[in-house]
């Protein structure tokens, strides 16, 4: 069954029981743009109690707030799964996150009035296809606005995080902030800080890979808010560049070329690894800038590393994903030497962890500055030439095969195996007996 089917079915059941259901929110936005929603959410009049009753399979995601998720099936990663919300009002909000408590409603208005923005405030019978817009929402929707309900200052200081969702969802469907709305993320921008950094993260990652990035990145320095999050980022505007190679511009605005460049459409799928490599590819250049007989950032992409390395770990991306990126900025600039390579270091090269992402980086960086893909097309005729066993051939001794053959162990160990597989990767050597007269050249 499909969200949507399941979504269906649940308002069916719930208004069989006499209650009233919608479905609501994002689902419903994007419903009316022609996109192909994520979630399916319904918001329904019956009391939290009544929907336990109805789905005693649901489990409680938000006791206190009336929400419980029902599945499709047995709960796997796969199970359709949609989210049902009793009717609310929200009282006093006070730590920028959570209402102190809510009040159960039977009325949609009270429940549409405390939601974060005017698109995301529509409910939708699926039935009938009739749309209850209290506040105006289907006339932003046409007109490409991004708008608060009711009034900014408020909504943002209720739920801090809304003042990244409002940039996200600008960025990712190509509206504007209005301008009440943008006055007051702009005012209220440093609240971001009492944000948990997990919340704050995942929203940075949606900006950069649910399409409009560059937009997204635009926006959050125009709000303020890229100060707050990510000075870092903020430090490349206005870093002057050689011309000669980089006639776009600073380092912010290659960055952001870059960011447009990633391509990013609803139904691509952009890793958010390569997306972190990109924004964070430079990173190291604010800080190695230097006027010699050029412009120059020596060491740059050790530095960039560095800030890379600190940027992600201060919010919390798992450790698999920094040492990915990290990867992608301590390669990047790599690519240059290439022709130059010898065959062992270049198959080396070739077969490392999602290469793909090396080269989805490379190309953007070339094609957002010199425009010369030289290096990369270089690279994709040796990939065509290479095949798999000749980057990563068998190797053919091992340190235990060494011990064998009468070698005592030692430090040197590492460099006479990696001797050896050079001259396999050159070609210089094929077989057992000449790897082992190569080890004893290289005795340790």
């Amino acid at each position: 069954m499909t969200p949507k089917d399941l979504a269906n079915s649940v308002i069916a059941q719930l208004r069989e029981a006499g209650h009233a259901a919608y479905l609501v929110g994002g689902c419903v936005r994007d419903l009316l743009l022609g996109r192909v929603p994520k979630d399916f959410d319904v918001a329904t009049s019956a009391p939290p109690d009544e929907l336990l009753h109805l789905f005693p399979q649901a489990s409680q995601v938000g006791a206190h707030f009336g929400v419980v998720l029902v599945h499709d099936a047995p709960v796997h990663d796969g199970a359709a799964h949609v989210e049902i919300a009793t009717f609310r009002s929200d009282l006093e909000y006070l730590d920028g996150r959570h209402p102190e408590a809510v009040r159960f409603e039977t009325d949609p208005r009270q429940d549409v009035l405390r939601r974060d923005f005017t698109i995301n405030a529509l409910l939708l019978d699926p039935v009938s296809g009739e749309v209850l817009d209290f506040i105006g929402g289907q006339e932003d929707l046409k007109a490409g606005i991004i708008r608060a309900i009711g009034d900014p200052a408020l909504r943002f200081q209720e739920d801090h995080l809304r003042l990244l969702r409002g940039v996200r969802f600008a960025a990712r469907l190509g509206f504007t902030i209005e301008p009440q709305t943008f006055a007051a993320t702009r005012l209220l921008a440093p609240l971001i800080g009492s944000v948990s950094v997990e919340r704050v993260r995942d929203e940075l990652a949606r900006i950069l890979t649910e399409g409009g990035a560059r937009r997204g990145f635009e926006l959050l320095d125009a709000t303020g808010l890229l100060h707050e999050v990510l000075p870092e980022i903020e430090a490349m505007k206005g870093v002057e560049q050689p011309p000669q190679f980089h006639p776009e511009g600073d380092v912010w605005t290659h960055t952001m070329i870059m960011l447009e460049g990633l391509g990013a459409t609803e139904h691509a799928v952009i890793s958010p690894v390569l997306a972190l490599g990109v924004l964070l590819h430079d990173v190291g250049k604010p800080g190695t800038f230097r006027i010699a007989d050029r412009i120059r950032f020596d060491g740059h992409v050790e530095k960039g590393v560095e800030l890379a390395h600190q940027l992600l770990t201060r919010l919390k991306f798992p450790n698999q994903t920094i040492q990915e990126v990290e990867a992608l900025v301590a390669n990047h600039m790599k690519f240059m030497s290439v022709p130059r390579m010898r065959e062992s270091t270049l198959k080396r090269f070739l077969r490392m962890e999602r290469f793909e992402d090396h080269m989805a980086l490379h190309r953007l960086d070339c094609l957002s500055s010199h425009g010369a893909l030289d290096n990369y097309e270089f690279v994709r005729a040796k990939q065509r030439e290479l095949p798999p066993e000749q980057l990563k051939p068998p190797p053919l001794l091992t340190g235990h095969d060494l011990i064998a053959a009468g070698f005592r162990p030692g430090p040197r160990f590492g460099a006479v195996l990696r001797e050896i597989e050079d001259a396999q990767l050159e070609g210089r050597v094929s077989t057992r007996a000449g790897a082992l007269e190569l080890a004893r050249i290289h005795r340790p």
